[in-house]
Parts: structure tokens; C-alpha cells; sequence
């Protein structure tokens, strides 16, 4: 633990707001607020600019193929990467190759160059951008903060994630007000630099302890067969999947905003603030529920609750009800996302930390993705309606099923 000791007896209890009194972590949340807030203009951005292109709401969902493929390797070598390096290096890197994939989009674009291609070529790289720097950052947060500070602090990068997801939605607002496309594409390429630059800032040592002498297929290994025989992380990616593979959206809010209300930029834009808002409300309560010890249960409510939530976002026909549904679903998602964080922060060894975290990402992002698919395909021939209805028929269906067969998860209580 790289945090000065002298930190470890400024309160008995750990509690959220102590944590700006360590330094390093405030430029680690700061960094990661700047990150998530460069991620969310493009997410909203990208897509946005495709559905205007192209007219089609199946090629939007092609980012999850492109996505699928990408994230599905360089997030397994990231959390090698980020297990053999020094992880503040590591994270500064691949935010610096986020700020010059997004600059070179904006310079395409006012030169009006920019092709379809060119385009899913851009989301492949930042994708993997992305992917190489989330084990790193996640891993970092262990190496500024004392061990009793761990969970808040997980808790607390959570809440960053989302203040992120809420800074960047806002921001894509105001310029589909006042602008364009293409200046939401400069804005994220300013606030990706930034991004790039804070990380090496934090005087803590971001190297592990223990690194790993294996080559870095038999490492990747290792960390696989680490989480594999996890006691509950298995449970934990299933009931994940068992909803996130039949309803993503996140990425390709321009759908439902044009599908459900017939929407523009600014419906766009308004979902993307409400789900990030949501999300930081799941946070918070995620946070008021830290010391219930009932964890698996907790998370089979909330994932219950997504599911049904989607069925409701399917029935909305008025931008601000449809609106008040994204933001519940990203308030249920995020506790699911929380418990999951926190049992790999606080259940995995500091030298095996960013490979598990990695593959959390793996089973995230994979499902993320052929989310992405499923509403992009299913929209194009059903209607965004009724490919809601059905991802939450069949999420409620997954969830009953694991919440029945994996008594993991039922079992599964938090240490106190």
C-alpha cells in the first residue's frame, strides 16, 4: 500500500467524503471523471453522427460487432498490462491514444472527409483504448487509499464513472442546442487530453508488488482461472449477461431516442443525461446499502427491477416518461455494477487485481456489445417498442432462472 500511513488514523469509521484528504486518489477520481466524460460525448456523438449518415438503425448497432472483437483482446492484455507495469503509465498512455483517435475524427470531420469506415475504424481504437486503460485505473485505487477506505472508494469510483456519464450527456446537450456534431467530437478530444495528463500526477507507485514471471499468455491464464474459481464473480457476470445481452443501450441512445419519440440530437442528449443521472442515484443508494451484508440478494432486486423497467421504457411514448425509465434502469444497473467492483477489489490479491478486473470488463463489455446488436438489429425489423418488451421478457425469465439454480448468488453476504 502506497498511501502514507499517517492517513490511516485520521478516522475510525472510512467514510465517503474523507476521501479528498488523500491526495493521489483525488487526482485518480479526477482522472477518471475526465475520462468518462470524453467516453460518454462519443458514445453519444458516434452514433448520433452514423444514424444522420446512414439512416439505419442496424448499421448503428454494428458498433457492438466492431466492439465485440476488439475489447475481447485488448481487455484481457490490458489487465496483463496493467498487472506488470506501472499502472499510472499505463492508464496515461491509453488516454492519450483516446485523445488522438478522437482528434483525428475531428479533423476528418471539418474537412469533411469522414466516411462510414472511417468511422467504425475510430470506434475499434478507442475501444481498445478504453479497454487498456480500465484495468489499470480500476487497479490503481488500492495503491492511494488505505485498505479500511477500500470499499467507499470503490463505491466513490463508481460515483465518478457516473458524474462522467452526467458531465459528458450535458455537455452533448448544449451543443445540440447550440452546435454540431463535430464540435462535440473537438470537446472530446479537449477533455480526452486532460484525461491523459492527471494520472501522472499521482506520486503513489502504481507498480505491483508481486509481478508476474509467466509469459503473458500463461499470465492472462492465471487471471482467468483465478476469476473462474471465484466463489461468487461467476454468478456475478451470468445474472449480468442474462440481461445485458437482450437490452443494451447505452450506446445507441440516438435508437431509441428516434424510434420511441422521434427524436433528434437533443433527445438524444436528454436520455444520455438521465441515464447517467440515474446511474449516480444507483450509486448513492448502492452506497447507503454498503453495510447490508445480503449482497446477492440485493443484486437479484435490482436486476429484477432493470428487467421490468425495460417493459415500461417499451410502453413510453412521451420523451420525459421514456426519459424517467433510462434513468431508473441506470440506477438499478449500477448497484449490480458496484457489488460487482467491490467483491473483485476486495476478494482478488494486489498482483492478480488487474487481470480480474480485466476480465470483469471481458464479461462486461462483451454482453455490452452484443446488446448493442440485439436493439440495432431487432429495431430495424420489429420496432424499438417491441424489442423492448422482449429484452425484458426474456431478462426476467434469466433472472428467475439464476436467482433458482445459482445458490452462490443467493448465499452470497459481504464481510464485515
Amino acid at each position: 500500500m502506497q498511501a502514507e500511513d499517517s492517513h490511516n488514523n485520521l478516522m475510525q469509521t472510512p467514510k465517503v467524503w474523507h476521501l479528498p484528504r488523500f491526495r493521489d486518489y483525488s487526482l485518480l477520481w479526477t482522472a477518471t471523471i475526465s475520462q468518462v466524460t470524453a467516453s460518454q460525448i462519443r458514445f453519444l456523438a458516434i452514433p448520433q453522427w452514423l444514424l444522420a449518415e446512414t439512416g439505419s438503425p442496424a448499421q448503428v448497432g454494428l458498433i457492438g460487432l466492431v466492439q465485440l472483437f476488439v475489447q475481447g483482446i485488448a481487455v484481457v492484455w490490458g489487465g496483463t498490462i496493467a498487472d506488470r507495469f506501472d499502472r499510472r503509465y499505463v492508464m496515461a498512455a491509453a488516454n492519450f491514444a483516446t485523445f488522438v483517435a478522437l482528434g483525428l475524427l475531428w479533423l476528418a470531420d471539418i474537412t469533411d472527409i469522414l466516411k462510414v469506415w472511417h468511422v467504425y475504424a475510430a470506434i475499434a481504437f478507442l475501444s481498445a483504448s478504453w479497454a487498456l486503460a480500465s484495468p489499470a485505473r480500476a487497479s490503481l485505487t488500492p495503491k492511494v487509499v488505505p485498505t479500511k477506505y477500500l470499499s467507499v472508494a470503490v463505491t466513490a469510483d463508481v460515483a465518478a464513472q457516473n458524474a462522467g456519464w452526467i458531465s459528458g450527456s450535458l455537455l452533448f446537450v448544449l451543443i445540440a442546442l447550440t452546435a454540431d456534431v463535430n464540435t462535440s467530437f473537438a470537446l472530446a478530444t479537449v477533455v480526452a487530453g486532460v484525461s491523459s495528463l492527471l494520472p501522472l500526477f499521482i506520486k503513489a507507485s502504481g507498480k505491483v508488488q508481486e509481478v508476474a514471471t509467466l509469459s503473458p499468455l500463461r499470465s492472462a491464464l492465471q487471471g482467468f482461472h483465478f476469476v473462474r474459481k471465484h466463489p461468487i464473480l461467476p454468478g456475478l457476470f451470468a445474472l449480468d449477461w442474462g440481461i445485458t445481452v437482450v437490452s443494451f443501450y447505452r450506446e445507441i441512445l440516438p435508437v431509441l431516442a428516434t424510434g420511441l419519440f422521434a427524436g433528434g440530437a437533443f433527445a438524444t442528449g436528454v436520455l444520455g443525461w438521465t441515464s447517467s443521472s440515474g446511474a449516480l442515484i444507483g450509486s448513492i443508494l448502492a452506497l447507503l446499502l454498503a453495510k447490508a451484508r445480503p449482497k446477492g440478494w440485493i443484486v437479484l432486486g435490482a436486476t429484477f427491477a432493470y428487467a421490468i423497467l425495460l417493459i415500461g421504457l417499451g410502453a413510453s411514448d412521451w420523451l420525459w416518461l421514456g426519459a424517467f425509465f433510462v434513468g431508473a434502469l441506470a440506477a438499478a444497473d449500477s448497484i449490480t455494477v458496484v457489488a460487482r467492483q467491490t467483491t473483485v477489489q476486495l476478494t482478488t490479491p494486489d498482483h492478480l487485481r488487474g487481470r480480474a478486473f480485466a476480465f470483469m470488463v471481458l464479461a462486461a463489455q462483451t454482453a455490452n456489445n452484443l446488446g448493442i446488436l440485439w436493439i440495432g438489429f431487432f429495431s430495424e425489423r420489429f420496432g424499438v417498442e417491441d424489442t423492448m418488451y422482449m429484452g425484458g421478457t426474456l431478462a426476467i425469465i434469466a433472472t428467475l432462472l439464476i436467482a433458482i439454480f445459482n445458490k452462490p448468488i443467493r448465499e452470497y453476504r459481504q464481510e464485515a
